[in-house]
């Protein structure tokens, strides 16, 4: 995959993410916040499903999912956790605030991520115009919130 191609789909999935939170907010004044939740879930369990049977080696690799260590499986847990949250926090932050915080938090937790390397992830030198990046953007997310 081409880097620009990389960047387009990352940018759509993050626009996404911004959407996620008003359309869970929307669905959950019909039906309940946990219940929302329940239902965008088993929506993208089934949109998953659909793509990974068509996909090249199918729904077999699913299987294999017991040789993963403990913490890989935590992934839609945290996802739950995400949407869940989200859904119930942008009625009192609004999608600006919510989404700044979101984001702030991401950054802070990518840059640890690659400083120590964990979660399997191979340690990267963390230069100050990160760290300073980070401080921005964590300021920049407290304009955002601030009233």
């Amino acid at each position: 995959m081409s880097r620009v191609l990389a960047i387009v789909l990352t940018a759509a999935a993050g626009g996404f993410v911004g959407m996620q939170a008003p359309i869970n907010a929307r669905l959950g004044r019909q039906v309940g916040s946990l219940q929302a939740a329940t239902v965008s879930f088993l929506i993208g369990t089934a949109a998953l499903l659909l793509i990974a049977a068509v996909s090249s080696g199918g729904l077999t690799g699913i299987g294999h999912a017991n040789r993963a260590p403990w913490w890989a499986l935590l992934g839609g847990l945290l996802g739950a956790f995400y949407v869940v949250v989200a859904l119930i926090t942008v009625r009192t932050l609004g999608v600006s605030s919510l989404t700044a915080i979101v984001v702030a938090a991401q950054l802070a937790i990518a840059v640890a991520i690659d400083r120590f390397g964990l979660l399997g992830i191979a340690k990267q030198h963390i230069a100050a115009p990160r760290i300073v990046g980070l401080v921005l953007l964590v300021v920049g997310a407290v304009l955002v919130v601030r009233r």
